[in-house]
């Protein structure tokens, strides 16, 4: 038999590109190694029947390997084709399940039934109640319970339906191909007569629209009309229901409205119609040229915050003309959006979080400038979104990166200091530009803010701001070589920003406000940051969690405030929850004031950590410095 918790064992197995211990299992299951051990048994029992076994790898952990892909197949369909997709297997999937339900029920929901078609325990519902009010907060949304009768939400009708097209449609992009979709808000086949009627529209008016943007659009309709029917109606301030309803969209929003009507039998108020048309301001409308869509309100955004990002992480894009307009075609219609409290969801959002960190944080770093300037709180997802058009902005520029520019320091006169030139140019060519030669007593005179190496023949023993390569006055190939490694690479290894006293191995908490607190009291203790460190950790967790799964956690200050760049690492015996996840892995990551440091050696090694189940379950058994770096540098 395979029980709900092999299921799960069977996922983690079926999705890890590397071997997953079974502590990693047990953390993930909340269970004890020992059951663990027991259910893997079973599981490779009942596998080996069908083309398949789990191996145990000594000290690695254990691994799916598949022996007859078509009996392993045929396994998977026979028992997960005809599952019940809305029954959750994980407690995150409950978790989700639950708001579902309560958002769709029109009255109160027992606590007995709900964990009855679920297969759980009432006490684990109970449990899960927790995280269901954690969610729901976040949309103003509260948890009533009435005795004898059960649960129900509350809340304003606007919130209610954002959370409703987040939480109904979050992993459902497919279900009007989908055999058995998962809980909808409208029966399939008037989902379908609405989805025909928003396609003949948009391309009637020469809308054009994402996929994403279409199916948030199809979603907010059909919950309207669910609630509509519910007796709910949505509000809106007179002030912006007059500025909505002279916006071109509000006409394209009435006869999309007439379409739903007619389809459906369902009337819609004029307020209704206005909120369809706030749907259409989020999309971007196809115009003649693409400069009356990027208007000067919109570009002074777009510069503040690239010279916010320019400020906090010395990063300039100021001069990419691409990223400009990017940003400001994506800002445009998200104005409105952030205007009128709409919500996006961003499917890619924990890929780019893993993926492209850097960028991520310039996303963070352009939410903050244009909350400063418009008011409003940018969302992790729209912050996901802005990330994405940075990363491309980052990549580019890597692409476009200008010649590493050097200066040559030579005693032997003139003669000796043109050999070493022209050496240098025949060998790099393009790739290394020679600023000019100077004699070492003339050295002060030069601006060394503008190089990134000296070439010497002389040994320099005074402190300067660059490196210095030391090379004979007849230059040779070690010599060469030399130069060459300054030119590819002059990134600090990254295990070298982890110091010995900053890791704290096997530590106890119960939060992940206790773990934030012992780290930043033992930096303070070692005169490392500044007072207000902590605050800016909690401040940066505002704006989005920083657990990026895995139990993988990177909190930090937006702000710079130390004056070196270091990683602070705990490992915990037992995981926290951080955000909505368990976390074990505590990497606390600050970078020093005006900092001119490539990081990205430091930002590669955290992707192959929250990337890399096998790597974090090997730096939790770590029992010393020495074995947590050597599993870092075998990474």
């Amino acid at each position: 038999m395979l029980t709900r918790r092999m299921q799960r064992i069977l996922r983690e197995l079926m999705g890890a590109r590397a071997p997953v211990t079974g502590k990693y299992l047990a953390d993930v299951n909340r269970v004890t190694v020992r059951t663990i051990r027991k259910d893997i048994k079973h599981l490779d029992e009942l596998l080996s029947q069908h083309g398949a076994r789990v191996e145990s790898l000594m000290g690695k952990g254990y691994q799916l390997v598949i022996r007859d892909e078509h009996r392993f197949l045929q396994f998977l369909q026979s028992r997960f084709g005809k599952a019940d997709p809305r029954v959750p297997l994980t407690p995150e999937e409950r978790v989700t399940h639950i708001i579902r339900r309560l958002l769709l029920n029109d009255g109160y929901l027992k606590l007995e039934d709900l964990a009855d078609e679920i297969y759980v325990s009432k006490s684990t519902i109970q449990n899960d109640l927790k995280l269901v009010k954690q969610r729901l907060g976040a949309y103003d949304i509260r948890l009533i319970s009435r005795p004898h009768y059960g649960l129900r939400v509350s809340g304003r009708e606007m919130k209610l339906r954002f959370c409703m097209a987040d939480t109904l449609f979050s992993n459902s992009d497919r279900w009007h191909l989908s055999s058995d979709p998962p809980l909808l808000p409208l029966p399939r086949e008037e989902l379908k007569r609405i989805r025909r009627i928003i396609l003949k529209h948009i391309q009637e008016h020469r809308i054009t629209i994402s996929d994403i943007s279409f199916h948030n659009l199809l979603m907010h309709i059909a919950i309207a009309c669910r609630r509509i029917r519910s007796g709910h109606r949505v509000k809106l301030y007179p002030a912006d229901m007059k500025e909505i309803a002279s916006q071109r969209e509000y006409e394209v929003a009435g006869r999309i409205v007439n379409d739903v009507e007619e389809a459906l039998g369902i009337s819609f108020p004029r307020e209704e119609t206005a909120y369809i048309a706030m749907h259409l301001l989020g999309t971007k409308m196809r115009i003649s040229s693409v400069e009356q869509m990027v208007d000067e309100e919109i570009l002074h955004l777009v510069h503040a915050a690239l010279d916010k990002i320019e400020a906090e992480l010395e990063i300039d894009l100021k001069q990419d003309r691409e990223l400009i307009m990017d940003l400001g075609l994506h800002l445009k219609p998200a104005i409105h959006r952030y205007k009128f409290g709409m919500n996006i969801r961003n499917p890619m959002l924990e890929d780019i979080k893993k993926n492209y960190p850097l960028a991520f944080e310039a996303g963070v770093v352009a939410g903050m400038a244009i909350e400063e300037a418009t008011g409003v709180r940018i969302n992790e997802d729209e912050v996901g979104y802005l990330a994405l058009h940075l990363g491309v902005a980052i990549e580019r520029k890597k692409s476009n990166t200008a010649p590493k520019r050097c200066l040559i320091v030579c005693a032997s006169g003139l003669g000796t200091a043109r050999l070493i030139y022209y050496k240098i140019k025949n060998r790099f060519g393009n790739r290394l530009r020679v600023v000019g030669t100077t004699e070492y007593y003339n050295l002060h005179r030069w601006d060394l803010g503008s190089i990134d190496f000296i070439i010497s023949s002389i040994p320099i023993s005074d402190p300067l701001p660059v490196p210095v390569v030391e090379v004979n006055a007849v230059i040779g190939n070690p010599d060469l070589a030399r130069i060459e490694s300054h030119i590819l690479e002059r990134k600090m290894p990254a295990v070298q920003y982890l110091r010995k006293d900053l890791l704290f191995l096997g530590r106890r908490f119960s939060s992940r406000d206790e773990v934030l607190a012992f780290m930043h009291e033992r930096l303070r203790d070692q005169g490392l940051v500044d007072p207000d460190f902590l605050e800016g950790m909690h401040d940066r967790e505002q704006v989005a969690p920083t657990a990026y799964g895995n139990l993988v956690a990177v909190p930090h200050p937006i702000t710079p405030r130390s004056d070196q760049t270091f990683l602070a690492v705990c490992t915990l015996e037992k995981p926290v929850i951080w955000g909505s996840r368990p976390v074990q892995l505590v990497c606390v990551l600050s970078v020093k004031r005006e900092s001119q440091e490539d990081l990205q050696s430091l930002y590669e090694l955290l992707g192959k950590i929250i990337e890399s189940p096998a790597l974090v379950q090997s730096l939790l058994k770590a029992k010393s410095y020495e074995a947590f770096i050597d599993v870092l540098e075998k990474a």
